[in-house]
C-alpha cells in the first residue's frame, strides 16, 4: 500500500502536536513492534509501522482530557492524506474506552488487534526496562511474570495484550517479537 507521507514527515506531524520525549518513546516502540509483527505475519511492514507511529497523533493535544483522545486524530490524518481505512484502524485502538465515544465498539480486524496489543505492550516493556535499568537480556519469562503481577504497571490492560491471540500468536511469541523489536531501538527510546 502506498502511504501519503514518509516516516520523516510522520515524525514532523507528531512533533507538531506533541513534543514530549516520553510520548515519542511510546510512538517509536509501537512502530517497532508493529513492523516486527508485520514481518512475522507477512503483512505490509511500512503500512503497519506507520499505524504504530501515528496511532496517538492527537495525544499531545488531548491528554489533558482523555475523553477527547482520538477525536482530533481523524481530521489530522485526513489532512495528511491518509484514507478512511487507515484512520479507522488508528481509531480502533480506543475501542472499549471512554474516549471519542468508543466504549461500546469492538475490534474485528487483524490490524486492529495487532495495533491495540502492540501499543499496550509498549508500556509493560518500557516499565520493566526502567525497573531493570536496561532492555539488554530481557526475556519472555521475566516479562510474563511482570504481566501476571497486577500491581506492576497496574494501568496497563493485560486483556488487550492478550489480543495477540486474535492475530494467531501465542503470548510467548508475541512477547518475544515485541521485546526484540524494542531492544533494536533501545537507544532511541531512552535506554
Amino acid at each position: 500500500m502506498t502511504l501519503p507521507i514518509t516516516r520523516d514527515q510522520a515524525i514532523e506531524l507528531i512533533k507538531k502536536y506533541d513534543d514530549n520525549a516520553f510520548d515519542m518513546y511510546h510512538y517509536l516502540e509501537s512502530e517497532a513492534i508493529m513492523g516486527a509483527l508485520a514481518k512475522r505475519l507477512g503483512e505490509d511492514e511500512e503500512y503497519w509501522k506507520m499505524l504504530g507511529l501515528l496511532h496517538d497523533v492527537d495525544w499531545g493535544i488531548t491528554k489533558n482530557n482523555s475523553v477527547e483522545h482520538l477525536t482530533k486524530a481523524p481530521e489530522i490524518l485526513k489532512s495528511a492524506g491518509f484514507d478512511d481505512k487507515f484512520i479507522c484502524i488508528v481509531v480502533s485502538h480506543g475501542y472499549g474506552f471512554e474516549c471519542a465515544g468508543l466504549q461500546d465498539k469492538k475490534r474485528t480486524e487483524k490490524t486492529e488487534h495487532a495495533l491495540a496489543a502492540a501499543e499496550t505492550l509498549t508500556g509493560l516493556i518500557h516499565a520493566y526496562g526502567l525497573m531493570r535499568k536496561t532492555l539488554d537480556g530481557m526475556e519472555v519469562s521475566g516479562l510474563k511474570k511482570k504481566m501476571k503481577d497486577k500491581h506492576f504497571a497496574a494501568a496497563i490492560n493485560r486483556d488487550i495484550i492478550m489480543e495477540c491471540e486474535q492475530i494467531g500468536l501465542t503470548l510467548d511469541e508475541f512477547l518475544d517479537i515485541a521485546i526484540k523489536a524494542v531492544q533494536s531501538i533501545a537507544k532511541d527510546v531512552g535506554f
